[in-house]
């Protein structure tokens, strides 16, 4: 006999609930035919208010939603799971390669927005980091049974491409691919890299030093090429010797790249410094003002991301704002369409990014 979704829904809640009193001797939940009977429906109109499948009224829905909050009903998830092929389960997988990963100060901005838009749209979220890009955490992840994944950071073709045999939707956070059809959550990285060479050319400064992060990763890559694309359309002299690359976006490399190019720095009179992300400059920052310089009267400088370390130390950096929180409430809501299997779901408009000025250009 074949049985519409919401009978097998309810034939499933009502199995799981008469076992448990069987189980236990009395019923540990109030069962979905109590539900009914207390809103004057039938088991079928709970069953559709409870998976969200099908139409009911709004006053229905209401009244039997408001009668589940008050009575603490708890549907059984598994249960759910069997009808639906759905688990509400998703999975956020962080690459990078150096640690802080879940507490660095840009990507656990993402992850607590992302927590907070899942919560709201009573989903569940598996996380984890990975610093070798392995597939061990993908594995992980498909373990779990999850609706759809958001990958955060650089990846590897391969990990993409191992993740895309599963048919799992996914998102893709300050990340690129050449994939088609790949979603992407960005920040307009280029543009902020020329608001820094503009603002810095425009209040004097023509000798600018900069530590460029790994330019494997997109938006270090981006802030790098922005910053020097305006520089040489204005017709202004860079030098290879004013530009480094940095292995890691650290604070502790910012300061040992600092240290160790400080006489070159200090013989060319640089009067400013870029770095492609606020750790980085922070680092740089401290050896300088070990070095007593004054900043920003001898040296002026910029970072970028706007984490709140940037507004914290003394002197306060100048930096490019990225909405964090923008980028993981973005992230989520759109895995949530491409689940839900919305139509014409459109790829996201870059985030604009915001040039904040502080006490180290000013």
């Amino acid at each position: 006999m074949w049985l519409t979704q919401d009978k097998q829904l309810s034939v499933i809640l009502d199995m799981w609930e008469r076992s448990h009193t069987k189980k236990w001797g009395y019923s540990m939940d109030l069962t979905i035919k109590e539900i009914a009977l207390r809103a004057g429906v039938s088991k079928s109109t709970v069953s559709r208010v409870i998976s969200g499948k099908g139409y009911t009224s709004l006053e229905v829905r209401d009244k039997v939603l408001q009668l589940i909050e008050e009575l603490q009903y708890k549907p059984n998830a598994v249960a759910r799971a069997m009808v639906s092929q759905r688990t509400h389960n998703i999975g956020v997988l962080i690459y990078r390669q150096h640690h802080p990963i879940a507490s660095h100060p840009f990507y656990g901005k993402i992850l607590d927005a992302i927590l907070m838009t899942a919560a709201k749209l009573n989903y569940s979220v598996f996380v984890t980091t990975d610093h070798d890009m392995s597939l061990r955490s993908a594995d992980f992840m498909m373990e779990k049974r999850v609706d759809g994944l958001i990958l955060i950071s650089r990846l590897q073709q391969n990990v993409i491409d191992y993740i895309a045999n599963f048919g799992v939707p996914y998102v893709m956070v300050n990340g690129s691919t050449d994939v088609d059809g790949v979603m992407h959550i960005v920040n307009q990285d280029e543009e902020g890299g020329r608001m820094v060479a503009e603002y810095l050319t425009d209040v004097g400064h023509r000798q600018i030093f900069v530590i460029a992060g790994p330019q494997t990763h997109r938006s270090h890559n981006l802030r790098l090429k922005g910053f020097k694309n305006y520089m040489s359309e204005m017709g202004y002299t860079i030098l290879t010797s004013s530009i480094l690359q940095a292995s890691t976006s650290t604070f502790g490399e910012g300061y040992e790249l600092m240290r160790t190019h400080w006489e070159q720095f200090r013989a060319v009179g640089f009067t400013a410094l870029f770095a492609t992300n606020d750790m980085i400059a922070l680092g740089a920052m401290k050896f300088m003002l070990e070095q007593s310089i004054r900043i920003p009267e001898q040296v002026a400088v910029v970072g970028f991301d706007d984490i709140d370390f940037a507004a914290m130390f003394s002197p306060s950096l100048t930096t490019v704002r990225v909405n964090t929180e923008e980028m993981g409430t973005q992230a989520f809501s759109l895995l949530d369409k491409l689940i839900r299997q919305e139509a014409n779901i459109e790829n996201p408009k870059q985030l604009v990014p915001r040039l904040i000025v502080r006490q180290s250009t000013q």
